[in-house]
């Protein structure tokens, strides 16, 4: 997988090993934000544990810090989303700069963190 260029269909269709395999930061969601995927990557740059974040709100719960109009509100606002960001996380860490990129079809939605 490739952070620019990979699909919404390909990690629809991707399996965890898969995600774990992307140098890059997978979070998986439901439409109702509840964390449902979240990859080593992502757990290594942020100190999150899987188990910690699965099931929780990601924007609530696990990283209150993107509950805002750059982020939180465009997964809200979009019925399809293909849009990247640069961002800095502030929670949990020192700032830290990341480029996001955020995906959404009729299934699910990602947020791909570029550390």
């Amino acid at each position: 997988m490739n952070f620019a260029s990979v699909t919404i269909d390909q990690l629809n269709a991707a399996s965890s090993p898969n995600f774990n395999a992307a140098n890059f930061g997978v979070v998986k969601m439901s439409h109702d934000g509840k964390v449902t995927g979240y990859n080593e990557n992502q757990e290594k740059h942020t100190g999150m544990s899987k188990s910690a974040v699965l099931g929780k709100h990601f924007f609530t719960q696990v990283a209150p810090c993107t509950n805002n109009f750059m982020v939180a509100q465009k997964f809200e606002n979009e019925r399809t989303l293909d849009a990247k960001i640069p961002y800095t996380f502030t929670l949990k860490m020192a700032p830290t700069p990341v480029t996001l990129r955020m995906l959404k079809d009729d299934q699910n939605q990602y947020l791909l963190c570029d550390w």
